[in-house]
């Protein structure tokens, strides 16, 4: 067996590979092969040709660490792909020999995710998505740093739909984010809404927020429906509508959230399981002896406080603003927790304390034993 590696890694330059017809049909032996093909490609490392032959077109879904560990399926040795689906956590930028800038006018439907910051729109993504000449369906969804200006529908329009004559359906979920010191300008929410005026059904869902304190800027743009099952950076320019595919949300603002702005949070989300917040500005209508609106989340199980002021640990915690429908994961500061319920002594606080059965404390370990019964499901 070793022999045999040895020669697959150092001798064989080409290889040629006829599929069965009656199989290929079967999307068991489609995936089969896409596992077959990244273990060749792996193994012979001196491959230089390599051709696969069939009658019917192939659809591949890859999930990879960098982008550029994909790219052997857009140098011609795939020609018979349709339909690829990329998901990736990182896009980096490309030395120039790896940029190929042939046609791939073969492929149909093509789907695009990163999960981190990218920094390489203009070097990576937009070359490879203008090769692809008769593509008809697109999905995109990233975070991209971005120099001065925000990706906005003039960008979309020029770098990518002018070059997919055939394009008739164009998923997007992008966030471009620019540091104040590149910003020529600030343009306003309706300014980048504007630039969508032109696009099919127009039905594209734009959010420009700044942060001076963090000195950056950011513009969200998406079509509608909202298809992810997360949503990132949520401020309070929180866009209307439903969104009944999100499960997990991260709230982040330099400006405060009032208690109305997490009542929007519970009807816009239904299907909410996991909660982040990032704020350290203090509410202006935290008053205890207020009658609020009781806010139930009805899905939630995971709720994360590390960083926040201690009003929004109270949000959450208060009986009289939140009621907890589920037992939950909490992370929290030790010496926040203590503050918010009065050092476990706090009634208005003991029914939703009551509902932690997992607690990560961050400035301590472990929970001292004789608050246990604050915390009576804790595991």
């Amino acid at each position: 067996t070793s022999s045999l590696v040895h020669i697959f890694q150092n001798q064989i330059v080409t290889l040629n590979i006829n599929g069965k017809e009656d199989l290929l049909g079967d999307h068991l032996e489609i995936n089969r092969q896409a596992e077959i093909f990244m273990n060749i490609l792996i193994i012979c490392n001196k491959l230089r040709h390599f051709k696969f032959y069939t009658s019917v077109p192939i659809e591949l879904h890859i999930v990879v660490y960098r982008f550029d560990e994909c790219l052997f399926l857009l140098d011609g040795r795939f020609n018979q792909l349709r339909i690829l689906f990329v998901k990736t956590f990182h896009i980096l930028p490309l030395q120039r020999s790896i940029i190929n800038k042939e046609r791939l006018p073969n492929l149909k439907h093509v789907s695009l995710t990163c999960k981190s910051l990218i920094c390489a729109y203009d070097e990576v993504i937009v070359p490879h998505l203008q090769r692809m000449i008769n593509l008809e369906k697109l999905a995109l969804y990233f975070v991209a740093d971005y120099d001065d200006l925000f990706i906005d529908g003039n960008n979309l329009q020029k770098n990518i739909i002018s070059h997919m004559p055939r394009l008739n359906q164009f998923i997007f979920n992008i966030r471009s984010m620019i540091n104040y010191e590149n910003l020529n300008y600030f343009p306003s929410n309706e300014d980048i809404h504007r630039t969508f005026i032109n696009f099919k059904d127009n039905q594209v869902t734009s959010c420009v927020d700044y942060f001076p304190k963090s000195k950056y800027g950011q513009c969200h743009i998406y079509s509608y429906p909202f298809t992810l099952t997360y949503y990132e950076n949520l401020t309070n320019n929180c866009p209307d509508g439903l969104f009944n595919t999100v499960q997990q949300i991260e709230l982040f603002d330099e400006r405060l959230f009032e208690h109305e702005f997490f009542i929007k949070i519970s009807q816009s989300f239904p299907f909410l399981k996991e909660l982040t917040i990032i704020n350290s500005e203090q509410q202006k209508s935290n008053n205890e002896n207020r009658k609020y609106s009781i806010i139930n989340y009805y899905h939630l199980t995971k709720l994360h406080l590390v960083h926040v002021h201690d009003d929004y640990a109270e949000q959450f915690l208060l009986d009289t603003k939140t009621y907890l429908s589920n037992y939950i994961q909490l992370s929290i500061h030790y010496d926040q927790l203590q503050r918010v319920t009065e050092y476990f002594t706090r009634n208005t606080t003991r029914y939703n304390c009551s509902k932690v059965k997992q607690l990560y404390l961050y400035g301590l370990s472990q929970l001292p034993k004789q608050y246990n019964t604050y915390f009576p499901y804790l595991k």
